[in-house]
């Protein structure tokens, strides 16, 4: 669902900016501190209500504001229609579509997007609950039963957590919530499953080409022992999950695995490769997607010359081009990425001066 125009109030430095991007590839210029990756915070809050960067609100707001506001327009069935999303210092968060209310799930689903920054590249060895973030975007936006699941889960993990952590266990208390740990954990694993079964053809493939001479292999941890059910590792670890005061076991603990043969490839890629691995993995989720749900999303790319070298970022551009996503790209300098584009290509450039935006 393209975003065909942007009013942006109350986000950092910058001066309201307004204007009308393309729907396929947008770049903008300035220089460092000018407030370009503040453009890309705002279509994130857009999208989730929250920045990339940060979830304390008061770090998103111009100075002396107490909300952040997004005005859009946004293409639905070849309609135009508003969309809106504000955000107050107290928490409170108002987020209107076509004069209707919202929750989070559902304005995350209506618009999509995937965001590459110099954080996104810790993927690989930063922390499991990261890349679990990462496979639950897959899985939320595959199939709409997961987010019922994960809810459900949550709410079970929460309360065995509560009845372990006081040590005042009664027993069908812990009975009631192990069968719901147990039911949703396992639906909610076999989505998680189901969804990297998806993804890994798809990375290989986009790897092959920014990547080539390595290979990297896509595996899913479960959590647990997959070669155990859940319920029985469950029950052989209970005494020390009333020792240790919390659920040992389960897909809490779920990760991905990427491995250089028989090396963690966290430990044997260098930071370049890191980032070219991430890259793919972004392509490829953004390609699932599509496939999918037959819909674009929305790539935000900051500093994009920095990030990767030119032929990989050119490589990484080409992949855009042919996805019919829109993006939105940030530089220092146009020229450093203009060549990457071919003559035919939607394109809108613009450049931000100390928070005000001009189109060139």
């Amino acid at each position: 669902m393209p975003v065909s125009y942007l009013k942006i109030s109350g986000v950092r430095n910058l001066q309201t900016p307004e204007f009308f991007p393309s729907s396929r590839i947008n770049i903008i210029s300035g220089a460092n501190g000018s407030g370009k990756t503040s453009i890309l915070e705002a279509i994130h809050f857009l999208s989730t209500t929250r920045s990339f960067r940060t979830h304390e609100i008061r770090h998103l707001l111009t100075q002396g504001q107490s909300s952040a506001l997004v005005f859009s327009r946004v293409h639905d069935n070849e309609q135009l229609r508003p969309l809106g999303v504000e955000k107050h210092l107290t928490g409170e968060i108002r987020v209107r579509f076509d004069g209707n209310s919202l929750d989070s799930a559902a304005l995350a689903s209506l618009l999509p997007v995937q965001v590459l920054y110099s954080g996104t590249f810790e993927l690989l060895d930063g922390s499991p609950s990261t890349r679990r973030q990462f496979i639950d975007w897959g899985c939320f936006h595959d199939d709409p039963i997961f987010i019922s699941l994960w809810r459900g889960f949550r709410r079970a993990l929460k309360q065995r957590n509560s009845l372990l952590k006081y040590g005042k266990i009664n027993p069908l208390q812990m009975q009631v919530w192990d069968s719901e740990f147990l039911s949703f954990g396992e639906k909610l694993t076999a989505h998680r499953r189901a969804y990297i079964d998806k993804l890994r053809p798809e990375f290989i493939r986009i790897l092959q080409i920014l990547l080539q001479d390595v290979e990297v292999e896509l595996g899913f941890y479960s959590g647990w022992d997959s070669k155990r059910s859940l319920e029985a590792v469950l029950a052989d670890q209970s005494a020390r999950e009333i020792q240790q005061g919390f659920t040992l076991s389960g897909p809490q603990r779920a990760d991905i695995r990427f491995r250089c043969g028989s090396v963690n490839a966290a430990d044997r890629l260098s930071r370049g490769q890191k980032k070219l691995v991430v890259s793919a993995l972004r392509l490829a989720q953004g390609l699932v997607y599509r496939n999918e749900t037959n819909r674009p999303c929305i790539y935000l790319v900051d500093d994009l010359p920095s990030e990767l070298d030119e032929p990989h970022a050119r490589l990484f551009c080409q992949f855009l081009e042919q996805s019919q996503d829109q993006c939105f790209i940030t530089c220092v300098e146009p020229d450093s990425i203009l060549k990457f584009w071919s003559p035919d290509t939607d394109l809108a450039l613009f450049h931000l001066d100390a928070g005000s935006l001009s189109i060139r």
